[in-house]
């Protein structure tokens, strides 16, 4: 039986969602506490690569089960206890068996959070920034990344990948009352460091380095030496993934 869990988790203990042989992951952690549970081996397969730190306020897995889960709401409620602090599962929901949470996704939103003034009590959670930023510039420059469909500018060295291309549907920054930066974007998928090094050179946009003109002719040259270094993992959510109706239907979804 497969099943979808819902999650959220944050980072900053780990070195990412994916399995290390010799550090701590998401994923390991999951699995070791579905393990404990359902006294049966468990594989989890994740929605997609997130980077040491980073965190997910919405996160979606699959796994496959001998038998099936008899009450979920209670297994999520035991799973929940025996995981630390830093993750928790949202729910758990029974698919048909070749539902995929990964290559079945087809749209993902990633945001990520600035603060201009310093903040002991979100320093783990927002890049702490205390450089003015012209956040009208900034989406002036945000607004040319639907334009174009190769992001090879924004692509980690050496990572494999056997396209860059990726289909932006949103990109944009806004404020709230407590003057926190929130930079959200939204694509069909994203490549490994992708949003931090667009994050890093649109800051560098709001700060006066590059003019939005010049960040689209970074984004046009298809070369990765042109970006600005990436911004800090710990500001950094993967925030929603969404799957066609007729697949599955999220229960828990964060906003």
């Amino acid at each position: 039986m497969r099943y979808f869990m819902e999650l959220r988790y944050l980072g900053a203990a780990y070195c990412g969602w994916q399995r290390q042989p010799d550090q701590p992951s998401v994923q390991q952690t999951l699995e070791r506490a579905l393990a404990t549970l359902l006294r049966e081996p468990v594989a989890l397969t994740g929605a997609g690569r997130t980077d040491t730190g980073v965190n997910a306020s919405y996160y979606v897995a699959h796994f496959d089960t001998a038998v099936p889960v008899a009450d979920p709401a209670q297994t999520v409620r035991k799973l929940n206890f025996l995981l630390p602090g830093d993750v928790g599962v949202l729910g758990l929901t029974p698919v048909a068996g070749d539902a995929h949470a990964r290559f079945g996704a087809c749209e993902r939103e990633y945001r990520y959070f600035i603060e201009l003034r310093k903040n002991p009590f979100t320093r783990h959670l927002t890049w702490q920034y205390y450089v003015p930023l012209d956040i009208d510039r900034m989406n002036e420059a945000a607004a040319w990344l639907p334009a174009f469909d190769d992001f090879t500018s924004f692509a980690k060295l050496n990572s494999n990948n056997k396209t860059n291309i990726c289909r932006i549907r949103r990109a944009d920054w806004t404020m709230d009352d407590e003057g926190v930066l929130r930079f959200t974007i939204r694509a069909d998928r994203f490549l490994r460091n992708m949003v931090r090094s667009i994050v890093g050179t649109l800051v560098d946009v709001g700060r006066g380095r590059y003019t939005p003109g010049q960040f689209r002719e970074i984004v046009a040259a298809r070369d990765l030496s042109r970006s600005s270094a990436g911004a800090p993992a710990q500001g950094l959510f993967l925030s929603d993934v969404v799957y066609p109706a007729d697949m599955f239907r999220p229960v828990y979804r964060v906003r």
